[in-house]
């Protein structure tokens, strides 16, 4: 968890809620447990979530997603968090929060994935996929990842140079060289949620009910969202989602570049401190690499608080 920053518990969040939502003063208040850093989430009552942000970074998403989740969520093929409220700074949390619709599921157990549940996964999230790059983005803001994979080039040789002790550095360097002479993105920006990870989905009955946490949504390159190929996929599955999005060579090998560097940051932010992030890079770097022996490694340290996939903001966030 990031350091200097508020830590509500259930008893600002009851005063919070009395005080912004009257209406809603007398419902049930309960943490959720997650292993998220970037907000704090509690149930309230049987059918709503607050959601408090840890972040100044994640604070200032909170416009965004009220601005442009109710009307991005009639057009999509699954449940997205439509925002019911939201509260102002005070003195006595000094961010913007918000109260949610509580959507059902879990996160993907990727490792425990077969068929014929992973290529109906991988369908699911291609139709989403498609189906949010063809709305119209007019207006949109930038995505939180809307640069070219070339402005990352700094960034992610310095995180292969760090991580050289766990990752192959050539196998690292040749793959994201391969994907900076990958062909631009030919086309206008569209819409993208550029953070489809494990912790992000939510299934029910074995297929995607509903994506979550649009911190990173915006305009950008549509090869961003391939990342979920690595991040949620077995190796069959992931060639049914290819298939399905239509990715041209040019943007599978983007998508490939975009894992990659997303995932070796990660790895270099959380490798010792937050268990479930460390372990869902390693596991991209492995499918990727074909480096398998980096889906355990002991530096990343248990914390028995960190219960579930993360719901948060990426490592490369400007907070971080």
């Amino acid at each position: 968890m990031r350091t200097g920053t508020p830590q509500p518990d259930t008893a600002l969040v009851r005063r919070l809620v009395a005080d912004r939502f009257p209406r809603w003063a007398g419902l049930s208040v309960a943490p959720v447990p997650s292993a998220g850093t970037s907000n704090a989430m509690y149930r309230l009552g049987p059918d709503m979530v607050v959601r408090l942000p840890r972040t100044d970074g994640s604070a200032a998403d909170v416009a965004k997603e009220h601005r442009w989740l109710p009307l991005l969520a009639p057009r999509l093929p699954v449940a997205v968090p439509v925002p019911l409220g939201r509260g102002e700074p005070t003195d006595a949390f000094p961010r913007p929060w918000s109260v949610y619709r509580w959507l059902d599921g879990a996160p993907p157990d990727v490792d425990s994935l077969t068929e014929p549940q992973a290529s109906a996964l991988a369908r699911d999230l291609a139709e989403c996929v498609g189906a949010l790059h063809g709305t119209d983005p007019a207006g949109g803001p930038a995505s939180y990842r809307s640069e070219p994979l070339a402005q990352r080039d700094g960034a992610t040789r310095a995180a292969i140079a760090e991580l050289r002790a766990e990752v192959d550095g050539g196998a690292a360097a040749a793959l994201w060289e391969s994907a900076l002479r990958a062909p631009a993105h030919a086309g206008p920006p569209v819409w993208i949620h550029a953070d489809l990870q494990p912790g992000n989905l939510l299934l029910r009955a074995g297929r995607l009910a509903a994506v979550i946490d649009f911190g990173c949504l915006g305009l950008g390159d549509p090869a961003v969202d391939l990342i979920a190929a690595w991040y949620v996929l077995p190796p069959r599955a992931r060639e049914t989602f290819r298939t399905v999005t239509g990715a041209d060579p040019g943007a599978w090998e983007r998508g490939r570049g975009w894992a990659l560097s997303v995932a070796l940051m990660e790895l270099q932010a959380y490798r010792g401190s937050h268990p479930v992030m460390a372990g869902h890079a390693r596991r991209v770097i492995g499918a990727l690499l074909g480096s398998p022996a980096l889906l355990e490694h002991p530096r990343d340290l248990g914390d028995p608080h960190l219960v579930a996939p993360v719901v948060g903001a990426p490592p490369d966030a400007p907070d971080a």
